[in-house]
């Protein structure tokens, strides 16, 4: 281990002996935010029929130094490699909201985890809610109930095979019904990324294998602010702004043996890139009760703009000769999101609710490449616009009658979308299509500890708008990742069934899917040159059993998710190996020791894998970690992530007559040390606010 790893881990463990920290007072927030009381006493992790929620403010989770890596600590969230995709075992990607206002990978990217209240994975989101998704990661932010004024200023050292380091300001200020936040971090990371593939095109006679290693240097600034104007017990009004700026400088270098019949090739890659990525976000949300007929209005307004640049400048050198340029790259990617929505709430005096509402958003990007072919000496330009308008409506009703808790609704959306090259005269993409989405959900009480839940649901799967730009990264002369402007959304219905006693549930569920998205090969014999991308696939289906099982002893908390999937995926142009039954399991363990330490302790896993067209080899991780809180204001974390260094992913098919063995090598064995320093005064408000069901605005 480096000397410098030794020397800080030694201080953070001499500090350990410090004084014990003073009972903190209760936090509570906003009760129009519908959140509760938390002490240091509350469970971290809390299960409601397979919901699992964890408390991210007073646990050991607070010091983890970005979002995206939080969320990879939850049960059954699993997060890409390169940390631009999360998804749900057993439900594939989440939607994400943050409070009211959904969000989207780069709004995880620019909010700072001190900011965090609470994360949510709720299984079966209502009709309110976009139809896109079948699972929803809720996050609630803090929100203070106490005039107030607290500044946190945290240090983070990370140490994977390269040194990352994060530094966070995050502030808070309350004033009776005014508050106000505001949060700047900035970060330097060195990412390091590794993955081959080993393919055969058998009626080609073609086999090559490729192997990439890329070394990045990045900067991030991640800032932002917000106010919260609390006009009376039932109305507020909000505004919140973020961004992140990032820039990288990442070279790239592959190696390459080629078999085409009989010719042979040795290739040696050196790409030079260097790119950059910008994003803004704000909300302004207004909620307003009218008393005379006693309905809850909401209006939400969202703006969003992605802005991406990448260039690259690719050397080859053929057979251990020289390297010569080859291309020069240079592609950028912008789209501005705008969307509105309002929410009426309804309650009757006989505890029935009746929800209505409607949303229009709108998305233009464009997509702008400009390639040099040095072999030619000739550039290829390229501009793609691409727009899409989205309208919905919806209506729900929910209540109880005796024992039985129901929610019913359905959900329309129409969607227009229009792509065009700029050198076309037609458009390439022109769509109109609207969906109902019906949902519906009910549960039955046995006694006050027991519980049954029938749940159905059609929900619908868009791709992200940078999978519908043009666009390609250059691997080696025959190898090509390219995105795809034609894909289409995925449209799945599903069923299930949940049983609760006390804090432990099983869920039972079936689901079948249309025009699933997965990764496919494309091969251009005349130009010998491979595509990898995203194509839509034919169906899939999937069964699902789901175990989570909490357990407390004294000091212990766990909470453990045992998940057993028999899923499908069925297409035409890929050869059908095996679908065989799989286990996903992990487990949350925290341990409360004296004098205010916290050790965490977790792991989670998957067997091997077989959907019937893929197969992935089987994983292991464990994560452990302590925290100590001293001195008031000062906390000190120590983690060790991936302990055993499990960091190989693997992957097996056959698409398009391509036979494939991937390997990915994923940069997660890591040392992090975390210091955090709170100052500030809390005091009594002369505003007072009463408390609302905490329940009462969640999505279901």
């Amino acid at each position: 281990m480096p000397l410098k790893i030794i020397i800080v881990i030694m201080l953070f463990l001499f500090s350990l002996f410090g004084i014990a920290q003073n009972k903190t007072p209760k936090d509570s927030i906003s009760n129009q935010l519908n959140e509760i009381v938390i002490t240091q006493s509350k469970k971290t992790f809390t299960n409601s029929n397979g919901n699992i929620k964890v408390d991210v403010a007073n646990s050991i989770y607070s010091s983890i130094p970005n979002p995206i890596e939080l969320l990879a600590k939850l049960p059954t969230v699993q997060v890409s490699a390169d940390r631009e995709s999360i998804s749900i075992v057993g439900k594939g990607s989440p939607i994400v909201y943050i409070d009211n206002q959904k969000a989207s990978i780069n709004d995880l990217n620019a909010l700072a985890v001190a900011d965090i209240k609470t994360i949510e994975i709720i299984q079966n989101p209502s009709s309110k809610y976009e139809a896109e998704g079948r699972v929803v990661a809720l996050i609630t932010r803090k929100l203070g109930k106490k005039d107030s004024f607290r500044t946190e200023i945290s240090e983070t050292a990370s140490f994977k095979k390269n040194f990352n380091n994060y530094l966070g300001f995050n502030s808070s200020f309350k004033k009776n019904r005014v508050e106000w936040k505001a949060n700047f971090n900035y970060n330097r990371l060195n990412p390091w990324e590794n993955h081959s593939i080993d393919y055969q095109i058998q009626n080609a006679n073609i086999a090559s294998i490729y192997d990439v290693l890329a070394n990045t240097k990045r900067k991030q600034f991640v800032f932002g602010g917000g106010l919260f104007f609390k006009i009376s017990d039932d109305d507020y009004f909000s505004f919140n702004v973020s961004s992140k700026l990032q820039t990288d400088t990442f070279p790239i270098n592959t190696i390459t043996d080629n078999k085409n019949k009989q010719e042979e090739n040795h290739v040696v890659t050196y790409s030079d890139n260097d790119g950059q990525k910008n994003f803004v976000n704000s909300f302004l949300n207004y909620s307003k009760k009218i008393k005379a007929i006693d309905t809850q209005v909401f209006t939400g307004f969202q703006y969003s703009n992605f802005d991406q640049k990448s260039w690259s400048q690719v050397q080859d050198n053929f057979n251990d000769t020289h390297f010569d340029l080859t291309q020069i790259r240079d592609q950028n990617f912008k789209v501005n999101v705008f969307s509105g929505r309002m929410d009426l709430n309804k309650k009757f005096k006989n505890d029935m609710k009746l929800e209505a509402g409607g949303q229009y958003s709108t998305a233009n990007s464009k997509s702008d490449i400009s390639i040099y072919n040095a072999k030619t000496d000739a550039y290829e330009i390229s501009q793609y616009d691409f727009r899409e308008q989205n309208l919905a409506g919806y209506s729900q009703f929910s209540g109880k009658i005796k024992k039985i808790d129901f929610s019913v609704g359905i959900r329309f959306e129409n969607t227009i979308a229009l792509g065009k090259f700029k050198s076309d005269s037609l458009p390439l993409i022109d769509k109109n299509y609207t969906n109902f989405f019906p949902k519906a959900q009910f549960t039955f009480t046995i006694d006050s500890t027991k519980s049954i839940t029938l749940n159905y649901a059609k929900s619908i799967t868009r791709p992200n708008y940078s999978s519908l730009s043009q666009g390609a990264t250059y691997i080696n002369p025959y190898f090509l990742y390219s995105r795809n402007v034609f894909l289409d959304p995925t449209i799945m219905n599903e069923i299930s069934t949940s049983f609760q006693y006390r804090d432990k549930s099983v869920i039972l569920s079936y689901y079948m899917a249309k025009d699933p998205v997965y990764s496919s090969f494309l091969f251009d014999a005349q130009n010998n040159i491979m595509t990898f991308k995203d194509i839509n696939f034919e169906k899939s289906s999937g069964f699902s059993v789901d175990f989570t099982l909490p357990f407390s002893y004294k000091f212990w908390t766990m909470t453990t998710s045992l998940l057993f999937i028999l899923e499908k995926v069925e297409d035409q142009s890929a050869v059908f190996l095996a679908s065989k039954p799989y286990l996903y399991y992990t487990s949350n363990n925290e341990f409360k020791l004296p004098k205010a330490y916290s050790f965490v302790l977790n792991f989670w896993g998957l067997t091997t894998q077989y959907n019937g067209i893929f197969e992935r080899t089987p994983r292991f991780v464990m994560d452990m970690g302590v925290s100590k809180t001293f001195h008031k204001n000062w906390n000190c974390t120590l983690s060790w992530n991936n302990v055993f260094k499990n960091v190989i992913e693997k992957e097996e098919f056959t698409i398009n007559n391509v036979s494939s063995k991937a390997r990915y090598v994923v940069d997660a064995h890591e040392v992090l040390i975390a210091i955090k320093y709170s100052f500030g005064k809390i005091k009594e408000s002369q505003f007072k606010e009463k408390n609302i069901d905490e329940n009462s605005n969640r999505i279901r």
